[in-house]
C-alpha cells in the first residue's frame, strides 16, 4: 500500500516539475518578454544597450508621419505635447533617482527623439541616422536597420552603457518586442537577449 503511495507521490513530484519547466521555458519565449522594473534593473543590469522608444507624440497620417515631414523641419513632423514632455522628464528624472548612468547618448534624427533625448538630460545627445524611422521614399526603414546592426554587432563585448531613442518599428525590429510612447527595452549585444524595463 505505501509502495503505491510512494510511487503516485513521485509521479505527481515529475509532474510538477516538468509543469515548471515548462512554464519557465513559456516566460523566457520571444512572444512573452521578461519584464523588469526600474530598481531591479538598476540593482542588477542586463546587457549593454537600453533602446528607449521616444516620449508621446500625437497626430499622424496612415504612414506614421505628416504628408508634408521634412527631417529638418519640426515644424512638419510630429512633435511631444505636455504630455510628452512631461513623461520624457520623468523618465529622466527615474534613471537618476536608480543611479543609472550611460557612457553614450544617441537619437534619431527624427525631431520627438532628439527632445526626448535632451528632456531626459542624461548627457551629451549624438544624432544617429541608423536609429532613424522610415518614411515613404525619403526614408528607408530597411537601411536604417542594416546600419544599427552593424553597429549593434560593433558592440558586442562592451560593457560600458549605452541608451539610443529611436521608433517603436526600430526597437521591434531589434528586439521583437513592441513597446509604447517612453517604453525602454535592455538589449545584450552579445546573447541578442532583450529584456523590458518598466520605467512608468
Amino acid at each position: 500500500m505505501f509502495t503505491n503511495f510512494h510511487q503516485s507521490l513521485r509521479r505527481s513530484n515529475s509532474i510538477k516539475w516538468i509543469i515548471c519547466f515548462f512554464y519557465l521555458v513559456a516566460m523566457d519565449a520571444p512572444g512573452n518578454p521578461v519584464e523588469l522594473t526600474l530598481e531591479d534593473y538598476a540593482k542588477k543590469p542586463f546587457g549593454n544597450i537600453i533602446f528607449l522608444r521616444h516620449a508621446f507624440a500625437p497626430g499622424m497620417d496612415a504612414n506614421g508621419q505628416p504628408a508634408e515631414f521634412k527631417i529638418d523641419d519640426c515644424s512638419t513632423q510630429r512633435n511631444l505635447d505636455s504630455t510628452g514632455v512631461a513623461q520624457a522628464t520623468a523618465i529622466g528624472n527615474k534613471f537618476i533617482a536608480n543611479g543609472i548612468k550611460f557612457a553614450n547618448i544617441y537619437s534619431s534624427q527624427w525631431c520627438r527623439c532628439l527632445e526626448t533625448a535632451q528632456l531626459l538630460n542624461l548627457g551629451k545627445v549624438t544624432q544617429e541616422t541608423s536609429l532613424n524611422s522610415g518614411f515613404r521614399e525619403l526614408f528607408k526603414l530597411e537601411e536604417s536597420l542594416a546600419s544599427l546592426r552593424k553597429n549593434l554587432e560593433s558592440l558586442k563585448g562592451e560593457e560600458k552603457l549605452i541608451l539610443m531613442i529611436t521608433h517603436r518599428r526600430v526597437i521591434s525590429a531589434i528586439t521583437g518586442i513592441s513597446v509604447k510612447s517612453g517604453g525602454a527595452v535592455a538589449y545584450d549585444t552579445k546573447t541578442k537577449k532583450s529584456k523590458i524595463v518598466l520605467i512608468e
